[in-house]
């Protein structure tokens, strides 16, 4: 597919192309409906589009390259055992349907994951066709502490598939904490130890079951370091999330929603900060990026490119994005504004200022 990025948004799908060294919107699909994310499966050059038609509830559509995109069967819960009491970390009942594909990530061997709200994990073998639902974390009673963050309801946004092993899975939930299996989903731990939650009364601040991380992301070069953006702070893993330690005096601010890591240095990873809860704009309406290359010890505020005034840029969890080289980053907001870095963030190209609100950025 050559060089291109393709943007989610509140009103269709956008792919940027790039051309005599400038980005542009070269084309859109599904214009005016709501599509979520998307996700390019190298393996098999295939696009998947996840779409959330609302009353008509959430559609997957998938396409090959140079192909027409072809409706598939979105996951789908089973039905609610009657007379089942499943009430949520707020004490509101669960309900099992399909609200959001909020994640999907490439397993092995033509496998692909999809994490959904309110908090269901499922697995297709073939690209997509069929989906079965991983009920050994829908199951366990661990998930009834699962609480509703920004969304209300809990949701699994980030899956992160081990290089080394398929079998190790770890999954990210918003407010579940983080959870790893090593025998492909059959068994599964909370693997969220030290992360405090500071929304919560202080007796129950530490509960790795619920914490409230925004995005996990997984070095693909090293492993065993992950990051984790969480609503109190930002985390690192050096052991393969056996134990997170926060990373602290961030300027100028350690909350946001997204975070990626260089595919080949664990210790430089990238951030979008802002103010946190009833703000939730960049800070002094300066839109930047922070990026560190020691593990989190220093910070530099990137800002080159990006508006220093009045921004009121909202960068949602999956709208920051690095390409395979780790060179090239692009990230898009809810104002609809795109931006694009060929150089590790220190400068960046901003591509449209027009696009409806975005949701999700990804490289093909």
């Amino acid at each position: 597919m050559g060089q291109e990025i393709l943007v989610s948004t509140r009103k269709g799908l956008f792919t940027l192309a790039k051309t005599r060294k400038k980005w542009a919107v070269s084309k859109g699909d599904f214009i005016g409906d709501n599509v979520t994310l998307t996700l390019h499966d190298r393996r098999d050059d295939t696009t998947y589009a996840a779409l959330n038609h609302g009353h008509f509830g959430v559609k997957l559509h998938r396409k090959t390259n140079g192909g027409a995109w072809e409706e598939l069967a979105a996951p789908a819960y089973p039905a609610k055992p009657e007379g089942l009491v499943d009430l949520d970390g707020w004490g509101k009942p669960v309900n099992w349907t399909t609200q959001m594909i909020w994640t999907l990530e490439p397993g092995s061997d033509g496998e692909l994951w999809c994490g959904t709200m309110p908090g269901g994990l499922f697995r297709s073998r073939d690209r997509g066709g069929s989906w079965d639902m991983i009920h050994s974390l829908w199951d366990m009673p661990e998930r009834n502490k699962w609480l509703g963050g920004g969304a209300d309801i809990p949701g699994i946004h980030s899956i992160c598939v081990d290089p080394r092993s398929p079998k190790t899975i770890r999954v990210a939930v918003s407010c579940g904490g983080v959870w790893t299996s090593h025998d492909g989903g059959e068994t599964w731990a909370c693997k969220a130890q030290g992360m405090r939650f500071d929304h919560t009364p202080a007796d129950v601040a530490d509960d790795p079951g619920t914490q409230d991380p925004h995005m996990m992301v997984q070095c693909q070069g090293s492993p065993d370091r992950l990051w984790v953006q969480h609503h109190c702070g930002i985390y690192i893993s050096r052991d393969a999330s056996e134990s997170w330690q926060e990373v602290k005096n961030v300027p100028p601010s350690s909350f946001g929603f997204g975070v990626v890591v260089h595919p080949k240095e664990p210790d430089t990873a990238w951030f979008v900060p802002g103010i946190k809860d009833e703000k939730r704009i960049p800070v002094d309406g300066k839109l930047v990026v922070t990026r560190t290359r020691d593990g989190g010890k220093t910070f530099d505020v990137l800002s080159k490119g990006l508006p220093q005034e009045h921004a009121y840029d909202l960068v949602l969890r999956h709208a920051l994005a690095i390409d395979e080289t780790g060179d090239r980053l692009a990230f898009g907001s809810t104002t609809g504004g795109v931006w694009v870095s060929e150089d590790q963030g220190e400068s960046w190209q901003n591509v449209t200022y027009s696009l409806p609100p975005v949701y999700a950025v990804r490289f093909a």
